[in-house]
């Protein structure tokens, strides 16, 4: 399965980015396995959510549970998104990871809405790919955008670190679609891009940018949870 999601990488190319969408449960899990998208990735926000809790709130345990219910749900690989690790030591989280099913995962280089060392980050993603082996796809988040001062030098030293640890993708959350093309140029593994929202770039023109990696963050469960207000609504509003 890890072999699966790693060709899946190496085959998408920016005129066909892989298109992972996000489900928040194993019912939505099944929604977008059947619907024929080859593998999915978690978002933390959206199963947070589920689960009753603020993004960044979960429990580890409790994430790691809604994880493996997702696994179990479909015949696609699954990577999940795992925050900035949970402050777990990196054999021990690479263990948890892997007894869900997951066969790739996000780590995140911010806690608290700060950004970690870079030198710190690099450190632990490498000590994630020597305890994981080749058994997961690391795929590292670039804060730089979201907790940084958007400056993409930041994100580029970042990001080639990271790669020189051992990560094989890189996500540097909220760049800039204008910026997108710089990075991917500098970039030597697959570059993630996030549609988080509706009226922003769809994943094809997030290709066209440099993109070969397209996430969803939370935006499906949000977009799905519209729909169900505007149904709950609609009930109300009909005469018994």
């Amino acid at each position: 399965m890890t072999m699966d999601f790693r060709t899946l990488h190496h085959h998408a190319t920016t005129e066909a980015p892989l298109v992972l969408p996000g489900p928040w449960d194993a019912a939505s899990a099944r929604v977008f396995a059947d619907t024929g998208f080859p593998a999915l990735a978690t978002p933390s926000a959206g199963v947070s959510a589920a689960l009753g809790h603020d993004d960044g709130g979960t429990p580890p345990q409790e994430m790691f549970d809604a994880v493996a219910r997702i696994v179990r749900a479909v015949d696609v690989p699954v990577s999940a998104d795992i925050e900035s690790g949970y402050r777990l030591a990196p054999p021990e989280l690479v263990e948890r990871l892997l007894e869900t099913g997951a066969v790739g995962c996000n780590l995140e280089d911010s806690e608290a809405g700060q950004l970690l060392d870079p030198v710190y980050q690099a450190d632990r993603l490498a000590a994630v790919r020597a305890a994981a082996g080749p058994e997961l796809f690391l795929n590292a988040r670039v804060d730089t955008f979201v907790h940084g001062r958007g400056d993409i030098d930041d994100a580029l030293a970042r990001a080639r670190l990271y790669v020189e640890a051992g990560a094989d993708g890189i996500y540097p959350i909220m760049a800039p679609p204008e910026l997108l093309p710089r990075l991917a140029a500098a970039i030597d593994v697959p570059l993630n891009a996030a549609a988080f929202r509706p009226d922003g770039p769809s994943p094809a023109e997030l290709g066209r940018l440099g993109a070969t990696r397209v996430t969803f963050g939370p935006r499906l469960l949000r977009e799905t949870m519209a729909h169900t207000a505007r149904l709950a609504r609609s009930l109300r509003s009909r005469p018994d």
